[in-house]
């Protein structure tokens, strides 16, 4: 055989090789893309997305999308081939498996913790929203979930709601924390709560709780390295009594993120008129109670998925502007945002035609 000939057949059995070796070989990392967008204002799956019982709601126009991110499973395992594709396409990105996943989290972990922060984040945006119209909310402080094998395990239980810790009124979740590590590992703290069960019989009944019980506690040791400081093995939360109900229907969803719009999208059918002018508006951002909008993850992927949808405008949150502003796709203006009052300022201004002041992303 030639040498020249030779040489091609080796070189060509080598690279057959190599990209069967691709194939083959899986690499620690996986792939994020854009996903679906969802009109707060609109339907989607045959039913509204927002759905208002008890108060008067008006017709909305216009488009206040919430936007999402596709990521592989926890369980899929990417090969060097879909790595280096991943990484040169445009409209994907490709990360560290650790970064969507971290401490080794399962697939049905990852699922649960997403569906848990996506439930707060509808909590938060109905609170936000109705803060913003004067509408008062009743809230108080809850017991959102007790670790397994910890002291308070069997005695405290999601949903309690906590009055006060060794006697001191409790008006906030961080309250909570602050009382029990004034405490030694070892030493009691005294928990007065209203049972689970009480609390959901007096909000049926539409009535104050009357039955509370005092529950005391040993503190433990917490694990975390450094000083040591007394737990008692509970995550607390805010729940809160609406005064009409308020369901957002979205499944397949989960995450914090949408939070921003769902507060816009409740803030637009509450109010005459429409909020976004008619005008093709996205975005995206967590949201707290009192308004303030966070950061979130897959921007970039965001913003490509809003815009082929048709968006116009993207209300960003502040901290995710830096990393929105490099890859901005054409035809799609960043609004920068630190709370739904920045938002509404935003959307008003759009309304009005007079967009020259709008804080945007990268000015």
């Amino acid at each position: 055989m030639p040498r020249r000939t030779a040489t091609m057949l080796a070189s060509t059995l080598m690279l057959i090789a190599l990209l069967c070796a691709g194939v083959f070989i899986p690499v620690p990392y996986s792939e994020m893309s854009p996903g679906p967008t969802v009109n707060t204002l609109g339907d989607h799956g045959g039913e509204p997305v927002l759905q208002i019982s008890g108060r008067k709601t008006y017709a909305a126009s216009g488009h206040l999308n919430m936007t999402t991110v596709r990521v592989t499973s926890a369980d899929y395992r990417m090969n060097l081939v879909e790595a280096v594709y991943g990484w040169l396409a445009h409209d994907n990105k490709v990360v560290q498996h650790e970064t969507l996943y971290p401490d080794g989290k399962t697939e049905e972990q990852s699922t649960q913790e997403n569906a848990e922060e996506f439930s707060q984040s509808q909590e938060s945006a109905k609170v936000a929203a109705l803060k913003e119209l004067d509408v008062p909310v009743k809230s108080w402080v809850i017991v959102s979930t007790v670790v397994k094998g910890s002291p308070a395990e069997g005695k405290l239980h999601a949903g309690d709601v906590i009055k006060a810790v060794d006697g001191t009124a409790v008006k906030e979740p961080a309250d909570v924390a602050k009382l029990v590590t004034k405490h030694k590992p070892g030493q009691d703290v005294r928990f007065t709560i209203v049972p689970a069960k009480e609390q959901a019989a007096a909000e049926k009944e539409k009535r104050t709780p009357t039955k509370t019980q005092d529950i005391t506690i040993t503190t433990a040791t917490s694990d975390d390295a450094g000083e040591k400081r007394a737990i008692v093995g509970i995550s607390a939360g805010t729940d809160h009594t609406f005064p009409f109900t308020i369901d957002i229907k979205l499944a397949d969803v989960g995450g914090p993120s949408a939070g921003l719009m769902f507060a816009l999208g409740i803030y637009d059918k509450l109010t005459p008129g429409s909020l976004t002018g008619g005008k093709f508006v996205a975005g995206t951002g967590t949201i707290d109670d009192e308004g303030k909008v966070g950061p979130i993850g897959g921007i970039e992927m965001k913003t490509v998925g809003a815009r082929a949808k048709g968006a116009q405008y993207f209300l960003t949150p502040a901290d995710n502007c830096e990393a929105a502003a490099k890859d901005t796709p054409e035809g799609l203006t960043l609004i920068k945002v630190n709370t739904i009052e920045d938002a509404l300022g935003a959307l008003k201004d759009l309304r009005s035609g007079d967009t020259a002041d709008l804080p945007r992303c990268g000015t």
